[in-house]
């Protein structure tokens, strides 16, 4: 799973286009999913350090975004 997409790629596609009228590169869904799998693990570590099974949304450090 370390390699799989974990974003829509046309939503992206898409909102890249409507923010910029810019093309998306096909490297980016990848990146993108990279950096998104870091900073899920991230917030896993913090729930799990607080004794929760469940990732919420103040797990994440706005930060890193």
């Amino acid at each position: 799973m370390s390699d799989e997409i974990l974003i829509v790629v046309s939503k992206l596609k898409k909102y890249v286009k409507d923010q910029s009228e810019m093309n998306t590169s096909g490297n980016v869904a990848a990146a993108l999913s990279d950096k998104l799998r870091s900073l899920c693990d991230k917030a896993i570590a913090k729930a799990k350090s607080e004794g929760r099974k469940t990732v919420m949304d103040r797990d994440f450090d706005s930060s890193e975004f």
